[in-house]
């Protein structure tokens, strides 16, 4: 089963849109896909009840108890799963599904603040046995950026410098809040007006896949 991590110690700097937006392209292809909410908000838990009518469901299972009884609960046949991290976790209280994750992605607002926050969380990322064997892999995605500003600019400069590659750059968009009200993803249009958010979610896709 492919499991995918979200996390970061900062809240608010998007996790919940990201676990959801790979929950439903993981459904969408065919993947039948658990969606693990561990953040005491359970956005991802709402999100994937008013999607629970779609032929592209999503299963939820909260994640709020002791983490290996979580994964016990994960019914057999799945084949994807997305966990969406406690806001504020340090690589201790994810370990559960640091041991299973393929991948960690982490995201981060362009800003110092952000970015400065977000250096404690991976320095205890690096020290998990199985990030330092390279059996977990860790992406950083770059949220909320405002193309051709330098604040965004810089803030990507500075990410380049970190150990861990940038393996997405998504743009600012009040969409995306629209779109978790809605128990929808950018994957589930066809239109020209979100195929260039879409295209911005093809580096971390094809990352995800190795």
């Amino acid at each position: 089963m492919k499991t995918v991590l979200v996390a970061s110690s900062k809240g608010g700097v998007g996790k919940t849109t990201i676990a959801t937006h790979l929950a439903a392209h993981a459904t969408l292809d065919g993947e039948s896909t658990v969606l693990i909410d561990a953040d005491p908000q359970h956005s991802s838990t709402r999100w994937a009840e008013r999607r629970a009518g779609m032929e592209a469901a999503v299963l939820p299972i909260d994640g709020s108890a002791r983490h290996k009884k979580v994964l016990a609960s994960i019914p057999d046949g799945a084949t994807r799963l997305v966990v969406d991290g406690a806001a504020g976790a340090m690589a201790d209280d994810l370990d559960a599904y640091l041991e299973i994750a393929d991948a960690v992605v982490v995201p981060v607002l362009p800003s110092a603040l952000d970015i400065d926050a977000t250096v404690g969380f991976l320095n205890t990322l690096a020290k998990h046995p199985r990030v330092r064997r390279g059996q977990t892999r860790v992406g950083l995605v770059a949220n909320r950026l405002r193309p051709h500003t330098n604040a965004s600019q810089q803030a990507l400069a500075l990410l380049e410098q970190w150990p861990y590659p940038v393996v997405a750059q998504l743009r600012d968009s009040q969409a995306y809040v629209m779109l978790v009200g809605l128990g929808k993803s950018l994957f589930d249009y066809h239109s020209a007006q979100v195929r260039d958010h879409q295209d911005d979610w093809a580096p971390l896709l094809k990352w995800l896949r190795k």
